[in-house]
């Protein structure tokens, strides 16, 4: 097979795709978290993740008898994101896509309205903060995705984040948005203010899934700093 066709194939595994579903969050996870997340033995999981592992989607660490995985880098993440994204031209849901329970209708309800995407937000709140940092002049998208100078200034100021000289990963780029069908920002910008989010207590993780939901604290950082209600 061509490596498109052997990067496709990877993802095209129930458990596989669930499993890259859950290391979205950012965190690393062991074989067992992941057997249990999908409902599958913990041999099919410990296959499973070694054929990622092999693919260069996953990457792992042990501690001593423990072994955790975590997505390979933001690259993957994004890419995991756009296949998420994808639906078929007449709008209709991809079989299997709905919640198949109450409590997974929560869950995605929840993630719909703020998640984590790998490092940086998503979600309606990941969106909003996208379109305010657009409006405020601090992102431009006329011609691509770029942090404008005073976006710079604002990431110093406000975040304290300068990336460094010679930095591999971009200052910013437009990740698809699942389910809002926009872009929201990953990049280095995305995972800066993620990481203050979280760290200020703007935002708070809901249970042990990807979603988080924007604190009091938030809501007041958010208008004052860019001017956006959320």
């Amino acid at each position: 097979m061509i490596p498109l066709a052997e990067t496709a194939a990877l993802f095209a595994d129930r458990t596989r795709a669930a499993f890259c579903q859950a290391l979205l969050d950012g965190r690393a996870w062991t074989a067992g978290e992941l057997a249990t997340y999908a409902g599958v033995r913990p041999s099919t999981a410990s296959e499973q993740i070694s054929r990622l592992v092999e693919g260069g989607v996953l990457t792992e660490d042990r501690q001593g008898r423990h072994r955790y995985v975590r997505l390979a880098g933001p690259e993957v993440a994004g890419l995991i994101e756009a296949l998420s994204s994808y639906a078929p031209a007449t709008g209709a849901a991809p079989a299997g896509a709905g919640p198949r329970n109450l409590r997974e209708s929560v869950r995605m309800g929840a993630e719909a309205r703020a998640r984590t995407c790998y490092d940086h937000l998503a979600g309606r709140l990941g969106v909003a903060l996208a379109d305010a940092m657009v409006a405020r002049g601090l992102v431009a998208v006329d011609s691509g995705v770029s942090v404008t100078p005073e976006g710079r200034v604002w990431l110093a100021d406000a975040l304290g984040f300068e990336q460094p000289s010679g930095a591999r990963r971009p200052l910013v780029r437009g990740c698809l948005d699942w389910t809002e069908r926009r872009h929201h920002l990953g990049g280095a910008l995305g995972a800066a203010l993620c990481a203050a989010a979280l760290e200020r207590r703007w935002v708070r993780r809901v249970g042990s899934g990807r979603a988080v939901k924007v604190t009091p604290e938030g809501t007041e950082a958010f208008q004052e700093l860019l001017g956006t209600t959320v």
